[in-house]
């Protein structure tokens, strides 16, 4: 009878220990769990540390070996890399990475704008007129009358067409400058830009036709490709039935030198509507003649 009771109470007291067992187990088996995912953790952040400490001494390393180079050879090869043109009129604003670099632009434009005047037998160190010019000369193209080239383009809130307007809309004349990519002499002339918007067409703000002319002019250009670019731009932004692009302008390259004549040149862009409706081509012609 003793040894009965003694094997029940073993029975009992080994039931009673199984679940505590399993609780250990399984204890130790979370702990295990938690110790595994604790280490991929730090795999991972070490993964990526050690990347980003690579890709900050690439940078580096990039940075040194573009701080011995002129800044316009950076700026070209950045361009080349990206299988992108550069022309006269391209706007390489994005390869450009900081005011910083602008600056160094700016100041190897002004040493060679110093070199163009030795070259002329410019004398700049004691001509008054002239000690200040290569670095005037810089900030001129590179800031004002090229700023179309490295500037982003400025910015143009977009509008839903609400009252689904579909009426001709003329705007101008816009003062125009710009330069002459043969011999970098002044264009000085007017635009007129026709719109026929849609229900689904975007518009803008009258400014902004007047900034985004201003950008594409302000590059070293020739005319014909002058409306042209600001078409593309214009009917990107606003997605027109119809748009129409004139500019009438003086051509110093012509006025200046050459034949000296005072001869103006005047260009047109018609798409969608313009092109197809005769009528509607007309009205926009009369009204921007009078």
């Amino acid at each position: 009878m003793k040894s009965k009771v003694t094997a029940l109470t073993k029975t009992s007291r080994d039931r009673a220990e199984a679940p505590a067992a399993e609780v250990r187990d399984g204890s130790a088996g979370a702990e295990a769990g938690e110790a595994a995912a604790a280490e991929a953790m730090d795999a991972t952040a070490a993964t990526a540390a050690t990347e980003a400490t690579e890709a900050t001494q690439a940078t580096q390393a990039t940075q040194a070996t573009e701080e011995g180079l002129p800044m316009s050879q950076v700026i070209r090869e950045r361009i080349q890399s990206a299988g992108r043109r550069f022309h006269a009129n391209d706007n390489i604003s994005e390869f450009i990475h900081s005011d910083e670099e602008r600056g160094r632009l700016r100041r190897e434009v002004e040493s060679c704008v110093e070199a163009m005047l030795r070259s002329l037998v410019i004398d700049t160190s004691s001509d008054h007129n002239t000690q200040d010019t290569a670095r005037r000369v810089a900030k001129m193209y590179l800031d004002e009358v090229f700023s179309g080239r490295y500037d982003p383009a400025p910015a143009t809130t977009e509008f839903p067409n609400i009252e689904k307007l579909n009426e001709l809309m003329v705007v101008g004349p816009i003062a125009t400058r710009s330069a002459c990519s043969h011999h970098l002499c002044p264009i000085m002339g007017k635009t007129w830009i026709g719109v026929l918007p849609n229900a689904d067409s975007n518009l803008i703000g009258l400014s902004k036709f007047v900034r985004l002319t201003d950008w594409i002019m302000s590059r070293p250009q020739i005319q014909e490709e002058a409306v042209k670019t600001l078409a593309d731009e214009l009917e990107r932004k606003i997605a027109p039935d119809g748009l129409a692009v004139v500019m009438k302008a003086d051509h110093f390259c012509m006025h200046w030198r050459g034949v000296k004549d005072k001869s103006k040149m005047i260009s047109s862009v018609m798409r969608g509507s313009f092109l197809r409706d005769p009528s509607l081509r007309r009205e926009f012609l009369g009204l921007i003649g009078r």
